[in-house]
């Protein structure tokens, strides 16, 4: 059986033996069955689920403001963590620094919170929250595909508490000093790790901490925080010390320098990631993370038109729009009112509440798609150059974002993420090679798929596509004009499935009627520009984009 399977099937069965008192896991899986397996070891908890975007009102209870119009006096709503309870964060990696920063709040504050975080992340960079991660013991990341017949453990029916059970000073200091060699910098994870023994010790009905349980303890909590491999002894001699310094350390014995402590070593040492010396290896994903993950949050630079407004309900989120909620409500007073006639002031229903909408407009990011191919690269570039540098002086002022995808011989790179800097761009564009076949639809296709991100961060993308010939390499590589054709019009009808306006702009000596085919399937405009230079080009995509 998988060594990650066996790990995860005891993190499971410690949860379900004191989930309050370890506070919780990290799970770093897919949605799919093998997930589901997990999860099917942790129903006996009864965890309320949320979401990256629940409300503080449902979090921690808020005014009900229809009970309270209704009945004349105040009422409270009770939120997830008005009690200790275990919840599942979906999504974790999309959560927001505010939301986890409230969730940690919860599980510093009140003992008795577990958190489950499903971490959907498919790059290192997106990954849960560290301040979440930091705070549970388990990060469940099963390899592969669960051995067949494998099933999570039975909940221990041991009744023994696992604040009952005894670890000595040595115990803690002999996992504060394996943290520290692994490079561990977080004091909780010590803590966490004492938990887990003390838990795992109180399964099995002993009343003390042994050495089997910190080694457990130390395998389960410490491999996917280690940011370092500790040396052997043999490697890093240690220093001669003085006769003074002997003399105080007399009778003093350091945790680990005892074969337990490199037997504690050993076991972590094997547990730990493959990848971690390439920079992996915090708790619950990538080091040095400039943010939550994958979905990150539009931020709006504009102050959106008010709309008419909608029904909805107070979450913490919305704005009532008071003035037509009293609209809605006041035709119906004169029934409300036979109907309890006791009642006093405005009778308000959760039908009749109305919420303010508005409309912003999101920042818009110029992707170029240059054809690198052929003898007239040089100069097509030196354009493309040339007109990127001109609208990127306009971006300031649109608050546009500009992005160069290249394409030539069988492959498309990325030469200019989406970027508002003249100087980046400037140094980005210094050489561009030419040459070669041209992979339009591998062109087309990482051009589509940086689109796609960049509408998941908030921006409006728009493709501008550069090339005078025709396809001529397909999209594995092989040098198949018929092939290259299809491939291209499969991937440009991809682009406008998915709703990305383009514009695609034949630098030509005569305009080719297969370009102009093409454009209608990507659902764009045409230009043919034989002799386009940084000027003109910046002109017509200015027109194209303004229609």
């Amino acid at each position: 059986m998988s060594d990650s399977w066996v790990r995860a099937a005891t993190c499971l069965r410690l949860l379900n033996a004191a989930p309050g008192y370890l506070g919780g896991a990290v799970v770093r899986m897919r949605s799919g069955p093998e997930r589901d397996l997990i999860m099917d070891g942790l129903r006996g908890l009864r965890a309320r689920k949320l979401h990256p975007a629940v409300s503080d009102e449902h979090l921690f209870g808020g005014l009900d403001l229809s009970a309270t119009l209704q009945s004349g006096q105040y009422v409270k709503t009770s939120g997830v963590y008005a009690t200790p309870c275990t919840v599942i964060l979906t999504m974790a990696e999309r959560c927001a620094p505010d939301l986890a920063a409230k969730i940690a709040h919860q599980i510093d504050r009140d003992a008795g919170h577990c958190l489950i975080a499903l971490d959907e992340g498919a790059e290192p960079q997106e990954a849960a929250p560290l301040a979440l991660a930091d705070r549970v013991p388990f990060h469940i990341a099963p390899e592969s595909r669960p051995p067949a017949g494998w099933t999570p453990d039975p909940p221990s029916q041991n009744a023994c508490d696992p604040r009952r059970v005894s670890a000595s000073p040595d115990d803690a200091a002999t996992l504060a000093v394996l943290a520290a060699q692994f490079g561990i910098d977080s004091l909780r994870a010590p803590l966490l790790a004492l938990r887990v023994a003390r838990t795992h010790a109180a399964i099995a009905g002993r009343s003390a901490v042994t050495q089997a349980d910190l080694q457990q303890a130390a395998g389960l909590v410490y491999p996917q925080r280690a940011t370092q491999v500790p040396q052997d002894a043999e490697d890093t001699p240690p220093a001669e010390p003085d006769a003074a310094q002997a003399q105080a350390n007399d009778g003093a014995q350091d945790p680990l320098d005892i074969p337990q402590g490199d037997m504690l070593v050993d076991a972590v040492r094997a547990l730990l990631p493959a990848d971690l010396l390439a920079g992996v290896g915090a708790a619950g994903g990538a080091r040095n993370a400039g943010g939550a993950g994958a979905g990150q949050k539009r931020t709006g630079n504009r102050r959106g038109r008010p709309l008419p407004s909608r029904p909805g309900k107070l979450d913490g989120r919305n704005r009532i729009d008071l003035v037509a909620t009293l609209r809605v409500a006041a035709p119906w007073q004169p029934m409300r009112q036979r109907t309890q006639p006791n009642a006093k002031g405005l009778l308000i229903r959760p039908s009749d509440i109305r919420v303010k909408r508005y409309q912003d407009q999101s920042d818009r990011v110029l992707i170029f798609a240059v054809d690198a191919s052929g003898s007239a690269a040089v100069s097509r570039l030196n354009e493309a150059k040339g007109a990127v540098e001109l609208l990127l002086t306009q971006a300031y002022a649109a608050r546009d974002h500009v992005a160069l995808v290249t394409f030539r011989g069988t492959q498309a790179d990325l030469l200019l993420p989406p970027t508002r800097s003249l100087v980046q761009t400037k140094r980005r564009l210094a050489g561009l090679p030419g040459g070669g076949g041209t992979p339009l639809a591998t062109g087309l296709q990482h051009a589509a798929q940086l689109a796609m991100q960049s509408r998941a961060k908030g921006l409006t993308p728009t493709l501008v596509v550069l090339t005078d010939g025709r396809a001529n390499i397909a999209l594995d590589g092989s040098a198949d004009r018929a092939r290259a054709a299809s491939d291209a019009d499969t991937v440009a009808r991809m682009v406008r499935a998915q709703g990305i306006d383009a514009v695609l702009i034949d630098t030509g000596k005569r305009p080719h009627a297969a370009l102009q085919a093409l454009s209608v399937q990507l659902g764009g405009q045409y230009m043919p520009l034989p002799r386009a230079d940084a000027r003109t080009l910046t002109g017509a995509v200015s027109a194209a984009l303004a229609q």
